[in-house]
């Protein structure tokens, strides 16, 4: 089966529920979503995640994508890697050469910009929720690392660094010609995003820092690059659904439309493989491993960073701790808002969260220094328990 960007409503299929073309409202909600997963497994007689195959699978992702990640432009720009940032290459053969890097486009360039920025294992595609909801009044720009989602590799494994993905976003700024923006990182690419707001101040309106900070201890670091730097290969969907359930077991109360499209578009089909596999370089997440048993230590970025700051911390969070939360708030100009019942990297894909984000975003004051803020619903889950 070809790996594809599906597009078409489930109303152009016969035989199937049909969904209407009217996508979800811009504020992220998406019920319609789950109540289409809902009639298409009764339409295919499916009643548990076993009776699921790659045929019925494909047909299950035409319903919801459509409802989901419609309003967003996939684009591709050059991004020069410099030989500076080649420490694995003899340096009288390094160069500087050329790849790939994509992102999407959600909104109006006349608007003011917003740059997401994923984790070390991410798609930029996981920002669609709220790249979508806030798309009104921003011109939202994700980018998919190099060697992840839809960008193109790096030459060699040392390439994949810190400070390569922080030419990167550089690099999207200057691409889209942009004047100062406010970034939105989650897990590294909120690290990332501190160094630039560090480096280049007047480039960097506001920060976003979901559930992240200037500290992660070595051994939480080594307990996910051990988890992420493997080749999975998943030959039914069962295999996929446990495995997503598994990892996004910290996620909150998100329904089983979130989880699908952010493991559809984390994942590509592979002829070779007879199954879905992660879309990135295993070399890239191979990288991190290698740096991660060393601490994490960023407090001399955060000293530098001047702009407002938004932390966002998921209560079950084993990366961002309570002392860290506490040193980062003696810094003037940062809110924190705890999110419970949720871990590492909250999904940003509920109305509540997304509202907070684009209240703060509005009006960096408008928020108070603390608080906590709940979910619009529980989770509704048929595939993922």
């Amino acid at each position: 089966m070809p790996d594809q960007m599906l597009v078409e409503p489930l109303c152009t299929m016969p035989a199937l529920p049909s969904c209407g073309s009217k996508p979800l409202p811009a504020d992220g909600r998406h019920g319609r979503a789950m109540e289409a997963l809902r009639a298409t497994l009764d339409a295919l007689g499916i009643g548990s995640v076993e009776e699921i195959n790659w045929k019925t699978y494909d047909t299950i992702m035409r319903v919801i994508e459509p409802l989901i990640g419609a309003g967003h432009t996939l684009r591709h720009f050059d991004y020069t890697h410099s030989a500076a940032l080649q420490p694995g290459t003899v340096e009288r053969l390094r160069s500087d050469y050329s790849i790939r890097l994509a992102y999407t486009e959600w909104g109006s360039p006349q608007n003011p910009a917003l740059i997401c920025l994923g984790g070390i294992a991410n798609s930029a595609r996981r920002f669609d929720y709220v790249a979508r909801a806030l798309s009104r009044h921003y011109h939202v720009l994700c980018l998919d690392w190099a060697g992840r989602g839809r960008s193109g590799w790096l030459a060699d494994q040392s390439d994949y660094s810190f400070d390569a993905n922080v030419a990167q976003v550089l690099a999207l700024i200057r691409h889209k010609r942009l004047g100062s923006v406010t970034l939105l990182g989650s897990s590294l690419g909120g690290n990332v995003a501190m160094r630039v707001a560090a480096e280049a101040p007047e480039l960097v309106d506001g920060l976003i820092l979901n559930d992240i900070g200037p500290f992660i201890p070595n051994e939480r670091r080594r307990r996910r690059a051990e988890s992420v730097a493997r080749h999975y290969v998943f030959r039914h969907p069962a295999q996929l659904f446990h495995r997503t359930g598994a990892a996004q077991k910290n996620d909150g109360p998100v329904d089983d439309t979130v989880l699908l499209h952010n493991s559809f578009h984390q994942t590509r089909w592979s002829e070779e493989n007879g199954g879905r596999v992660y879309r990135h370089d295993i070399r890239a997440l191979q990288c991190y491993r290698d740096g991660a048993a060393q601490d994490h230590d960023q407090w001399d970025d955060w000293q530098r960073v001047s702009c407002p700051v938004l932390l966002v911390h998921g209560m079950m969070s084993d990366a961002l701790q309570e002392s860290t939360i506490a040193r980062m708030m003696e810094k003037p100009r940062v809110s924190v808002v705890h999110v419970p019942d949720v871990g590492h990297t909250p999904t940003l894909s509920d109305p509540l969260h997304i509202d907070t984000l684009r209240r703060w975003i509005a009006t960096p004051h408008g928020l108070p220094a603390e608080s906590t803020i709940g979910w619009t619903a529980g989770a509704d889950r048929i595939l993922f328990r």
